[in-house]
């Protein structure tokens, strides 16, 4: 077993850290299985599940009731409680260092703000389509026990001039009055720069409305807006979030961690893990993803024997060849 994993789990106990003691007891478990120590990696898990509670038992996040439009026909927000969880990711060590940082320092807003040090609670996360933007957001929701809130821009977008200004002033008066994640995904909709022609007057009044809004937001709620096209925002945008985080597409550490972790519920091993990553690498971790969730899907259907070394060829061949 590594060193440097055993002496994180040390200091995350001496600390109380949770998340880090389970994420460096993961790593060493991700190891073992790399190694085909497989009944040590499962008798690993099993004692790391061991009083961690069922779904059923934990908590249940509160749900508000989300914010709508003026005609009250639809929402503008889509509130859920979130169920991924930073174990469940492959992320960037500064990407999980930040989420991990603003979650703790939650606690101590009220002290921030007496001793005039402002807040970390607008963040921008920006990098390729699949890159796992989205699920960190979710993730960071987990760690806060708060409910994820994701914005739809269609919905807030409206035909009726001004009526995009009002939708948001009801998105942000939401995050005033609850306590959630507000996740704006595909952010550059809504965001574009102010100085691009083929926009027209109402969006543009759009970008500065929603500059107003969020300069002004001191609310309960972390905000988080995601965008795949940072080159398509604002210039005036990027000074009012508090951290942008780059989400980068995986190198092949990442690719091979994340095929062992989904590959792991698979009753047998039709893949070679350095094989398969070597030629994955390079694609965002979507592909990842989907490459063994292809292979899952015909175990389930069809039996292990249905997924043979020409079939993971065939599903590799595939998501090489589709765009991301």
């Amino acid at each position: 077993m590594a060193g440097r994993q055993l002496k994180d789990m040390i200091r995350a106990f001496r600390s109380h850290d949770e998340v880090s003691f389970r994420r460096a007891v993961l790593e060493l478990v991700e190891e073992e299985e790399a190694r085909h120590h497989f009944a040590l990696a499962r008798d690993m898990r099993g004692l790391l599940a061991v009083g961690a509670g069922s779904v059923d038992s934990a908590p249940k996040v509160s749900l508000p009731e989300p914010p709508k439009a003026r005609d009250g026909e639809w929402s503008l927000i889509e509130v859920r409680e979130p169920g991924l969880q930073y174990e469940d990711l492959v992320l960037d060590e500064k990407v999980s260092s930040l989420l991990q940082d603003v979650a703790a320092e939650v606690g101590h807003w009220e002290s921030m703000d007496s001793a005039g040090v402002s807040r970390r609670q607008k963040l921008l996360f920006s990098g390729p389509a699949g890159t796992g933007k989205t699920s960190a957001a979710e993730a960071l929701a987990s760690d806060l026990a708060w409910p994820l809130a994701l914005v739809s821009v269609e919905s807030v977008v409206s035909s009726y001039l001004g009526e995009t200004a009002s939708n948001l002033r009801r998105v942000f008066d939401f995050a005033q009055s609850h306590r959630v994640v507000l996740v704006f995904d595909e952010f550059d909709a809504l965001g574009r720069m102010r100085d691009d022609s083929s926009e027209h007057g109402e969006m543009k009044r759009v970008v500065s409305s929603f500059l107003q809004f969020l300069e002004r937001y001191d609310g309960p709620s972390v905000i988080v807006a995601i965008t795949n096209y940072p080159d398509l925002l604002d210039f005036a945008l990027w000074r009012r979030f508090d951290e942008v985080s780059e989400f980068k597409l995986p190198n092949i550490h990442a690719v091979r961690r994340l095929l062992r972790m989904r590959a792991r519920p698979m009753q047998s091993r039709p893949f070679d893990v350095e094989a398969v990553a070597s030629q994955l690498q390079g694609l965002p971790h979507a592909a990842v993803e989907k490459f063994v969730t292809d292979l899952r899907r015909t175990e389930i259907t069809s039996g292990s024997k249905a997924v043979t070394p020409e079939y993971v060829a065939s599903c590799l061949r595939s998501i090489r060849l589709r765009r991301w």
